[in-house]
């Protein structure tokens, strides 16, 4: 399968690119733009929210990249 090319460049990205805001079981997190270790840019979310299973609640871990494609072969 045929790699799709980046629109944008990391330097770009990184000037420009905005928070994003997420909303997970009714509560609102915001992903940072971040640059991971493979070159690739895109954003980046980790923490604890609170999800109830029969009136009980229950603390869950999210990890959530959300990667540009073609990021890691972008102009820099």
């Amino acid at each position: 399968m045929a790699k799709s090319p980046c629109p944008i460049s990391k330097t770009h990205f990184i000037e420009k690119s905005e928070p994003i805001k997420l909303v997970i079981n009714g509560q609102e997190l915001v992903a940072d733009k971040k640059e991971f270790s493979t070159g690739s840019f895109g954003w980046f979310f980790n923490g604890k929210i609170s999800v109830a299973v029969d009136g009980k609640p229950l603390s869950v871990q999210v990890g959530l990249n959300l990667t540009v494609v073609g990021s890691k072969d972008a102009e820099r």
